[in-house]
């Protein structure tokens, strides 16, 4: 049964537990006389109630967290690995709870995405393909003919892992959730990609291998520093401790700061520097960035939403969980340089957004200026610097998606992303050209969308601690206008292609995903509060320790 005790765990592994359906129905298969047909339609039911159910438990999560303590909640601990002094530790504070959500509510969207009738085969033929096969795997209804329950099964376990990884208050644990998400995302893109998909996988795997194991020398660094904390059973750890909620206390007492030196430097910022690099590739900060753009345009849709929507904030939410309350000396150390990279972020991707004919891969980029925001909110320390920093994770987290699905439609339709190709399908697709532009407005950050409020608030939250970083970022916006402005004109303004003439407009399948989205991106531009109350006291309470210098 569900409870406040457990649903953080039910949340996690209900995907989990539709991957194990999936197993059976395919080991079985033959015994219980399932057509292929049939064992594809049982996997996509299974993959999609899974996922629901996971979404569900991550709305009742949100219900039952109380965002007036700033402590975590919704906790469930038990002793794992008693020798290793490793524990089942999950739970959720302000800062996670808005992760869990969002991975709920965008893992749901993939699946619904990833059913066969998100895209119709009409729109294949129309683009002169064939409807069994014969296509560059970017439509779920053809690059799944064959391999329908694996897809699935990746799915679920990538779901799995993201979940877990914002629950998990354990290093071990956090650290097991983070590598399962590597293979899955690995396979899908490998796999059910497009024409460059083995390049773009391998470039994806090598880049997150590379901060996978500096993470793991910094957590094992952290773990034989740290000192002997309480057990779930009641005992004391054997002199060293997993638990991030202990881990934090002892970096606010100074305990990481005063720990010997490595090769001559202080082991704090031995650790924060492996730590960073670690999530610095997630997020992609520059120069670690160049396996986004690859794996968005060779990723099928649904995997692109999951990336843009939850991997990405994945980076982030870690150097918050592990470098500000564990480290925050080198973090104060540390701070202008991130807020340089973030800045380098900002004005960079938005430039080569300017000279991208692409839609795919402009979205890309423009993630990449978007989460340099979050990086410069961050650096500021300030209450509504590292607030904003964390809207700017959510709202992002819904509008990315929803531009990622927008790609998607056309391509449906036309098999082709050149945005110069296009012209005048305002006219032809008129619904269609009113939600790429909403989606569009709400990116560049329009007043009275979710964007705008984010943006806004780390601007101001930087203004006093990072002036010149400030009005760089803040003017780079124009050039955000810029290229998304231009898209427009040449996509969707002037005389209609007569190749598109013909092309229906969007259909309730794809309404289904892009305008729940759409609401939630006004929604919250209007009522930020929504997220702010909630995120807030523990964003309050984490950066009380830290000062920037």
């Amino acid at each position: 049964m569900i409870s406040q005790q457990n649903v953080l765990s039910w949340a996690t592994f209900f995907p989990l537990i539709g991957l194990a359906v999936i197993l059976i129905l395919m080991a079985t298969r033959y015994f219980l006389g399932f057509s292929r047909r049939a064992l594809d339609e049982l996997a996509r039911s299974t993959g999609l109630i899974a996922s629901g159910l996971s979404f569900f438990c991550s709305v009742l999560a949100w219900v039952w967290f109380d965002p007036s303590q700033s402590g975590v909640q919704l906790v469930q601990h038990f002793t794992w690995i008693k020798g290793f002094n490793i524990e089942y530790l999950v739970g959720v504070d302000g800062l996670s709870i808005s992760m869990v959500l969002l991975t709920g509510l965008i893992s749901f969207v993939a699946f619904v995405a990833s059913m066969p009738w998100w895209s119709s085969a009409k729109y294949a033929r129309m683009a002169g393909m064939v409807e069994h096969g014969h296509d560059d795997g970017h439509h779920p209804q053809h690059f799944s003919v064959r391999m329908v329950p694996g897809y699935m099964c990746m799915l679920l376990l990538l779901q799995t892992g993201m979940m877990g990884t914002f629950v998990a208050l354990d290093m071990f644990l956090f650290y097991v959730f983070w590598e399962v998400m590597l293979l899955p995302m690995y396979f899908l893109i490998g796999i059910w990609g497009g024409p460059r998909k083995e390049y773009a996988a391998i470039k994806f795997f090598l880049y997150t291998l590379v901060g996978s194991v500096l993470m793991l020398l910094a957590i094992i660094g952290i773990y034989y520093n740290s000192h002997a904390a309480p057990l779930a059973d009641g005992s004391m750890s054997a002199g060293h401790t997993f638990n991030l909620i202990e881990l934090a206390k002892q970096g606010q007492e100074g305990v990481f700061a005063g720990s010997p030196a490595v090769l001559g430097f202080a082991f704090s910022k031995i650790a924060f520097i492996a730590l960073f690099i670690g999530f610095a590739i997630k997020i992609p900060m520059f120069p670690f960035h160049t396996w986004l753009p690859d794996a968005h345009v060779e990723a099928p849709t649904p995997v692109s939403v999951i990336l843009a929507g939850i991997l990405l904030k994945m980076g982030p939410y870690g150097i918050l969980r592990f470098n500000y309350p564990l480290l925050p000396d080198a973090t104060q150390w540390a701070a202008w340089v991130v807020a340089l990279f973030g800045v380098i972020n900002i004005v960079y991707a938005a430039f080569v957004c300017l000279a991208q004919s692409d839609l795919k891969k402009l979205i890309a980029y423009s993630s990449v200026s978007h989460m340099g925001f979050t990086l410069l909110g961050m650096s500021a320390m300030t209450p509504t610097g590292i607030s904003g920093a964390v809207f700017n994770m959510f709202s992002h987290g819904i509008i990315s998606p929803m531009l990622f699905l927008i790609a998607g439609v056309i391509y449906d339709r036309a098999h082709h992303r050149e945005i110069g190709r296009f012209g005048g399908l305002a006219q032809a697709l008129p619904e269609y050209a009113g939600i790429t532009g909403l989606a569009f407005f709400a990116s560049l950050g329009l007043p009275g969308m979710c964007g705008f409020v984010s943006e806004f608030l780390v601007l101001v939250g930087s203004f006093p601690v990072f002036l010149g970083f400030t009005i760089i970022s803040a003017t780079a916006v124009i050039i955000t206008a810029a290229y998304y402005l231009w898209a427009i004109h040449r996509a969707f303004l002037g005389k209609l292609n007569p190749v598109y003439k013909d092309y229906p407009d969007l259909v309730w399948r794809e309404r289904l995903v892009l305008y729940p989205l759409g609401a939630i991106a006004i929604v919250l531009g209007f009522y930020p509060q929504a997220v702010l109350g909630v995120i807030n006291p523990a964003l309050t309470l984490l950066v009380s320790g830290l000062r920037p210098m």
